[in-house]
């Protein structure tokens, strides 16, 4: 939590108004029992009416006073915690959209989003919390101690005593129960990944009859969360009946020993009540306390988490924020002697060198795992090369600010993401200031003013509202708007039919760009200007399909294979 201290500064304030109302309400509290004793003593042990409604109205203002002074304290915690929450989420998310894809892969998206939602919840909860009783939970219980002390020293003791012995409790359960909260967190990310998978995935587990396997995966995960809590909740639950128990033993005691002293005079009986609230309001705060020390084990346990997103430095970063000078009579992209690789492992890229011309069609093909994406991160800088260079317009990739060399570049992956609004949001990502006749056109070179008849109609989260060949055709108009210098083409006909296929590739060489286009079909590339080989991260083969079928014999064989399968 300490770490966080930093999304506070904002609310020096409210911290500091908020604690001392919550403190100034502590002190007219403990003034109470006070008033208890001297209407005991000097008001009913006396028969003077008078003296008990004055001081009557001495603990009514007592109590107005202290509730008013609560209430402002209460604003406080929840105006401080709720704009903390906010900023912490809104930084959280702005340091995860600055990760790069290494970043992102290890940390994974369920867990992200625990941490979004779940822990910084939890956050809050303790700002709040703490505000509110932090400081008043340990006043009241020295207060008590302090006043008891000015009643009978000797009694006061037993207040010391149990004091100890709360204490002793609450932190046995703080220590064992922050390791459970740790495990609870990490089993609601577990379960988060379970969800979405069965969510995103629920077609494929209908068609394959796999909802009964896949039910018994989240019982299973459930159930262990359930263990968890359960055993924290049993280890909370002590909390309550332990102090009570002490607390109970000790006014027990008190009455006891002050019975004797009332007996021989050394104390009023009034005393002996004051002492009894007294012992009451440790039991109280002590409870409080309690509760307190659960709800901080659990806010720690989520700092902690958040406190790890936020270590978690990018790898890939900007060099310098100030545009480059591209030189436009350099390729479009050029790589020259490229290794890369995901881990400390095998390369999977090994000294990849080609050239991309301006306004050209360059086809990429290659066996599966060959690395034909993972070349395209490259030239999109999703990743860092090992070795060698990829450059975009004659400079190096790492030069560039991200913007400057993304606003170059459209992508159309290979899965179609689109997002929930309209048809016209969705395709103005690449141009957000794009006309209607922009849109238009480039759902007509996609193919896919044939099924859009209004920029207005709406599109559900994932685009599910379509098909998967309207995903697709939907994700190529959004690339296209712009004209971008460069097209990129990650598998992005696989949805498709051959008809549409061919007059959509058509409609693409009317265009002014660059168009890298990634397949598995050699039909969709045979008419590029330029065809790559790829073959376990090597490059194997380059040139028209013409010369590669001639020379290359792993080209001919993905071609011939195709062929083969189309006509059988």
């Amino acid at each position: 939590m300490f770490k966080l201290r930093r999304f506070l500064t904002d609310y020096k304030p409210q911290l500091i108004i908020g604690p001392l109302c919550k403190l100034f309400e502590a002190v007219l509290e403990l003034f109470v029992p006070v008033v208890m004793a001297l209407i005991i003593d000097n008001g009913i042990l006396k028969n003077d009416a008078s003296y008990v409604l004055r001081m009557g109205g001495v603990l009514v203002l007592l109590g107005v006073v202290g509730l008013s002074s609560a209430l402002v304290c209460q604003y406080m915690a929840s105006y401080t915690s709720q704009g903390a929450g906010t900023k912490i989420r809104s930084a959280l998310f702005k340091h995860i959209d600055a990760l790069s894809h290494r970043e992102l892969d290890e940390l994974t998206a369920p867990s992200l989003i625990t941490r979004m939602t779940s822990d910084i919840n939890s956050v809050q909860a303790n700002i709040a919390m703490t505000m509110r009783l932090l400081l008043r939970a340990p006043f009241l219980i020295i207060g008590a101690l302090v006043m008891s002390f000015f009643i009978d020293a000797q009694i006061s003791l037993i207040f010391l005593g149990a004091t100890a012995v709360i204490g002793l409790i609450l932190w046995l359960v703080m220590t064992k129960s922050l390791v459970f909260f740790k495990k609870i967190q990490g089993k609601l990310d577990t379960i988060s990944l379970l969800s979405r998978e069965n969510l995103e995935g629920n077609r494929v587990i209908r068609a394959f009859s796999g909802q009964k396997q896949q039910k018994q995966n989240l019982n299973a995960e459930a159930e262990n969360l359930a263990k968890l809590t359960v055993r924290v909740g049993r280890l909370s639950a002590l909390l309550n009946p332990m102090t009570y128990a002490v607390t109970y033993i000790a006014i027990i005691l008190i009455l006891w020993f002050g019975g004797i002293k009332v007996d021989n005079g050394s104390l009023l009986s009034g005393d002996i009540v004051a002492l009894t609230s007294y012992m009451t309001q440790i039991l109280l705060a002590m409870i409080v306390l309690a509760n307190l020390v659960v709800l901080l084990s659990r806010g720690s346990a989520g700092a902690a988490r958040i406190n790890a997103v936020f270590e978690v430095e990018p790898s890939v970063r900007e060099r310098s924020s100030d545009p480059v000078t591209p030189d436009l009579n350099a390729p479009e992209v050029e790589f020259e002697n490229v290794d890369f690789s995901y881990g400390g492992g095998d390369n999977e890229l090994q000294n990849i060198s080609f050239r991309i011309e301006r306004n050209t069609t360059t086809g990429i093909i290659g066996t599966t795992g060959s690395g034909k994406t993972t070349l395209l991160s490259l030239i999109l800088r999703c990743y860092d090369v090992k070795n060698g260079a990829v450059r975009v317009d004659g400079v190096d990739v790492r030069d560039y600010p991200f913007a400057q060399l993304r606003g170059k570049i459209a992508v159309v992956p290979q899965k179609a993401v689109l997002f929930s609004g309209t048809i016209r949001s969705n395709l103005k990502w690449q141009k957000p200031g794009a006309t209607d006749e922009e849109i238009f056109a480039a759902l007509k070179d996609a193919c896919a003013d044939e099924f859009v008849t209004d920029l207005d109609m709406p599109v559900s989260q994932g685009g599910l509202n379509f098909s998967g060949g309207q995903r697709q055709r939907l994700c190529i108009a959004r690339a296209l708007v712009g004209e971008p210098e460069l097209v990129i083409l990650d598998d992005s006909f696989s949805a498709l039919d051959f008809a549409t296929e061919k007059k959509l590739r058509s409609n693409l060489r009317r265009r002014k760009s660059a168009f890298i286009i990634v397949t598995q079909r050699c039909s969709t590339i045979m008419s590029a200007d330029k065809i790559l080989v790829l073959e376990d991260g090597l490059l194997v083969g380059e040139g028209t399909h013409e010369q590669l079928f001639e020379n290359n014999e792993t080209y001919r064989d993905i071609c011939r294979t195709q062929l083969k399968e189309a006509a059988g």
